[in-house]
C-alpha cells in the first residue's frame, strides 16, 4: 500500500513537471519575461568591443544614454583590458562574447590566444580573413579549445559574460562548428545568438537545437547599400515596423578618429564613418522618440539568461 502511495505520488509530481514545462514551452517570451504576448522587445547590441580603444570609448558613452544596452566583446584584439576594467566597474553591463576566429582588416591583425592552434592560422600566422576561409580551415577540435581560452580569459580578467555570438558568423558555417558552439553555450550557461531566419536558411540549426532554447525572432542590421544621407531613416523606418517579439539590433560603434581611420583602412564598410553614424544615431533623441512612439521595450542578454538557464 505503501509503495503505490509513493508511486501515485511520484507520478502526481512527474506530470506536473511536465505541464509547467509545456505551458512554459506554449508561452511566448516575451510572456515568460512578464510582458504581454504582443510586446515588441529589442536588444541594442553593439558588437567588437575590445578591439579599438575608440569603439570602446564610444560605446560605453552609448551605454551611459541608456539607449544602447548590450555588447560583446572580442577577447583577442588589443583593448580588451580597458572594457574588462568597465566590466568590473559596471557588473550589471550586459556583455557577451564575440568569439573570434577571424582577423578581418588589411593593417591590424590578431591573432588566437591559444598558441599551437595551426589550424587557426592563415599564411601570415593570423587569424583567417574571412569567414568562409576560417570554416574551411579550422579544426573543430581547435577551434573549441580557441573558444573555450576566450571564455576563460574573460572570467579571469572579471568580465561575467551573458551570452555568445560568433565574429562574423564563423561558428555558423558548418554543423560541425554549430554543434560544438551550442555545447560549449549550454556547458557555460550562455545564450548563443540564434535568429529564426536561420533556421530555414541552414536546416542543420534546427536539427542542433531543442525546443527550450531560445530565439532571437529578427535581427536589424544596416547595409552598405544605406547612404549616409539615409541611415538614420533606414533604422527610424525598421523599427516603425517591427512586429511583436525579440528584435536584435546589431550595430557597430566607434568615433570616426584617426584611431578608427587607420584599423579600417580601405575599407568603408563597418568602418570609421559608418561607426560614427551609427554612434550619431543611436544615442539621439531621434531614436529615443521612436521607442517611444512604438511602445518598444528594451530588454538585454542577461534577461534571456535567466530565462534560459536561471543564471
Amino acid at each position: 500500500m505503501r509503495r503505490r502511495i509513493l508511486l501515485l505520488l511520484f507520478l502526481c509530481i512527474t506530470a506536473l513537471a511536465s505541464n509547467r514545462s509545456v505551458m512554459s514551452q506554449t508561452k511566448t517570451v516575451a510572456e515568460r519575461l512578464g510582458y504581454p504576448a504582443d510586446t515588441k522587445l529589442v536588444i541594442v547590441h553593439a558588437d567588437d568591443l575590445g578591439m579599438a580603444h575608440s569603439i570602446n570609448e564610444a560605446t560605453i558613452k552609448a551605454f551611459s544614454s541608456g539607449l544602447v544596452n548590450s555588447g560583446s566583446i572580442m577577447m583577442p584584439c588589443s583593448w580588451v583590458p580597458e572594457i574588462a576594467a568597465y566590466a568590473r566597474a559596471n557588473p550589471q553591463a550586459d556583455l557577451g562574447l564575440h568569439l573570434t576566429l577571424t582577423s578581418e582588416w588589411q593593417k591590424y591583425r590578431w591573432r588566437p590566444l591559444l598558441t599551437g592552434a595551426a589550424s587557426l592560422l592563415d599564411q601570415d600566422g593570423y587569424l583567417y580573413l574571412t569567414e568562409s576561409d576560417a570554416a574551411s580551415h579550422i579544426n573543430v577540435l581547435e577551434a573549441e579549445k580557441e573558444i573555450r581560452a576566450q571564455i576563460e580569459r574573460a572570467i579571469k580578467l572579471g568580465i561575467r559574460p551573458t551570452h555568445l555570438d560568433s565574429h562574423m558568423g564563423t561558428l555558423y558555417q558548418t554543423r560541425e562548428l554549430f554543434e560544438m558552439f551550442v555545447r560549449v553555450g549550454r556547458e557555460n550557461k550562455l545564450p548563443i545568438r540564434v535568429v529564426k531566419d536561420m533556421l530555414g536558411q541552414m536546416p542543420f540549426l534546427s536539427q542542433v537545437l531543442k525546443p527550450e532554447d531560445i530565439f532571437i525572432d529578427n535581427t536589424i542590421s544596416i547595409g552598405p547599400s544605406v547612404t549616409a544621407e539615409g541611415w538614420a531613416n533606414f533604422y527610424i523606418e525598421e523599427l516603425k515596423k517591427l512586429t511583436p517579439g525579440i528584435t536584435e539590433l546589431v550595430i557597430h560603434l566607434a568615433y570616426d578618429d584617426a584611431e578608427m581611420k587607420a584599423v579600417t583602412f580601405e575599407h568603408p564598410n563597418w568602418g570609421a564613418a559608418w561607426r560614427q553614424r551609427d554612434f550619431d544615431f543611436f544615442t539621439s533623441q531621434a531614436f529615443r522618440k521612436v521607442l517611444e512612439e512604438n511602445h518598444i521595450k528594451l530588454i538585454t542578454y542577461r534577461d534571456l539568461q535567466k530565462l534560459q538557464y536561471g543564471a
